[in-house]
């Protein structure tokens, strides 16, 4: 596999990675808000797929969906947000998962860097190593 094609995956590898993080921090900011069931802020969750061709493969977002987990109902009667039955519907982002899963996307980024960093070395490497003949 060429340098190229090595490069190619690490670098869409990290651009899912930056729309998973910024996803996350989507989901961060909007934890614990309320609104009606129709409006309530929802987790999303990017898809990721292998995109392979002839050359070689890259990650792909596909999507970002929405969390298909129940919403928090309170009862707060006196909520100017509350329906009929006094019910008030608040995000279903659970800030311990969404941590977790930061610093998975974190340590997956900084893999890839450090794929690219490496890459990098052995391009100078094969330079040097021309210099001399």
């Amino acid at each position: 596999m060429a340098f190229k094609q090595i490069a190619e995956i690490a670098g869409s590898a990290m651009a899912a990675q930056t729309v998973r993080m910024n996803t996350i921090a989507s989901n961060l900011a909007n934890a614990g808000t309320s609104g009606t069931e129709q409006n309530a802020y929802l987790a999303r969750k990017p898809v990721f797929a292998s995109v392979y061709n002839g050359l070689g493969a890259r990650v792909q977002v596909v999507d970002v969906i929405g969390s298909q987990d129940p919403l928090d109902r309170r009862y707060e009667p006196g909520n100017p947000l509350a329906d009929e039955q006094g019910m008030v519907f608040y995000s279903n982002v659970n800030p311990v998962e969404e941590m977790a899963d930061m610093m998975a996307a974190s340590r997956a980024y900084s893999t890839n860097v450090e794929v690219l960093v490496r890459i990098n070395g052995m391009q100078q490497s094969v330079l040097k190593m021309g210099e001399g003949a």
